[in-house]
């Protein structure tokens, strides 16, 4: 980290004590490589591998050599502040991102996604993207992953742009955006992101609130960070089908139980499924609607019609085996991966008082809201 990102940085936010000391034991250039956050009394929070660490209770990482190597006393542990299977959703993402922390850097990773987040934003080339974020001053983003969407927004956005993951992804993160002079990473739970209400112009959360104990919760934790008159964009799954929603909390049943690896292992199936079914390149047309099962009239692509109303079976040609798998094994293993319905999250919203809101249609899969928060 950045000494200069400790200015928003709070212990305990809200309380408007903000004196904090950040000591340095071990740097790389402007990077505090290892050192700690200290506010009032004995407290404090390590920065390991580059990156603040701000969880608690069981899902603190073990400070014992961390400890031990700078002479600090070992802070008392105390309760997992998270509901249950919290810490084994982090262990799905912790893995995932040890393996793929490229993705999205890739050449042939960004023309589809970078595309995907213009239809989930509502503007029309990259350059509308690109104009987008330069209109905002101090951002976040919720669950980066690798850091590629947070690396293209820091190099767009006119001010800081702050990143923050539960998971191991926030070191990959970090690893990919460390030369960028205006981007932070920090690894907390977005249940208690250690920054004040009403900090930020824009925070993005995609696909990642329905992993969390409550999909609600998690919305109304982080609008209570957006500025009054900023914006904060979110994207959760979409309650399916009933055949589709059946057979994706059967094989989640099954599968998160597996360990990382051997989910892998268990989705090629899946994977080899897409994959043959997007080679036949083959349609049909509907000329009634299947109400029943949710499924609309009108041409559907093979693959797309078992993908979006059975299974998870992603294939996508301009992706890697192994990165086709990796899609496929992020819906299937994680323990909260909830759905909902868009009147569900018109009533968080109303709950909320939002009035200025939008949701685009990127996909049948997701949920795309941008909202503003009012003045």
């Amino acid at each position: 980290m950045r000494e200069s990102s400790a200015d928003l940085i709070r212990l305990n936010p809200g309380s408007g004590s903000d004196a904090l000391r950040v000591e340095a034991f071990e740097r790389d250039g402007d990077h505090i490589i290892e050192g700690v956050i200290r506010g009032d009394g004995d407290a404090f929070i390590p920065i390991m591998n580059g990156v603040p660490v701000f969880l608690q209770g069981d899902m603190r990482p073990d400070l014992t050599e961390f400890c031990k190597k700078h002479g600090l006393a070992l802070p008392p542990g105390g309760a997992n502040p998270h509901a249950e299977g919290q810490a084994e959703t982090t262990v799905t993402f912790s893995d995932k991102w040890r393996r793929f922390k490229n993705y999205g850097l890739e050449d042939t990773h960004k023309e589809f996604l970078f595309g995907w987040y213009c239809k989930k934003l509502g503007v029309e080339t990259v350059d509308d993207l690109k104009a987008f974020y330069r209109g905002k001053g101090t951002t976040l983003e919720v669950g980066p992953g690798s850091g590629f969407n947070s690396r293209f927004m820091a190099e767009n956005v006119s001010g800081r742009h702050y990143a923050v993951d539960i998971s191991e992804a926030a070191f990959t993160t970090f690893g990919n955006t460390r030369d960028l002079e205006n981007c932070h990473v920090v690894q907390a739970d977005l249940m208690h992101t250690p920054f004040d209400d009403n900090t930020f112009d824009f925070i993005i959360a995609d696909g990642v609130l329905h992993h969390t104990p409550s999909t609600r919760a998690a919305v109304e934790a982080l609008y209570k960070k957006v500025k009054p008159g900023g914006q904060f964009f979110f994207y959760v799954y979409n309650k399916m089908g009933p055949a589709r929603y059946f057979s994706d909390q059967h094989i989640r049943e099954q599968f998160m139980k597996l360990s990382p690896e051997a989910c892998y292992e268990a989705c090629e199936a899946l994977t080899d499924l897409g994959r043959e079914l997007s080679r036949l390149n083959a349609k049909i047309t509907l000329t009634k609607p299947i109400d029943v099962l949710g499924i609309p009239a009108g041409e559907h692509d093979i693959q797309r019609l078992v993908y979006y109303n059975w299974f998870k079976c992603f294939w996508n040609d301009a992706f890697d085996y192994e990165t086709n798998n990796m899609v496929n094994y992020d819906w299937y293993h994680p323990h909260h991966a909830w759905q909902h319905s868009r009147e569900e999250v018109e009533g968080w919203l109303s709950a909320l008082g939002v009035k200025t809101f939008k949701f685009t249609d990127s996909n049948p899969n997701g949920i795309s809201v941008l909202l503003t928060k009012p003045e």
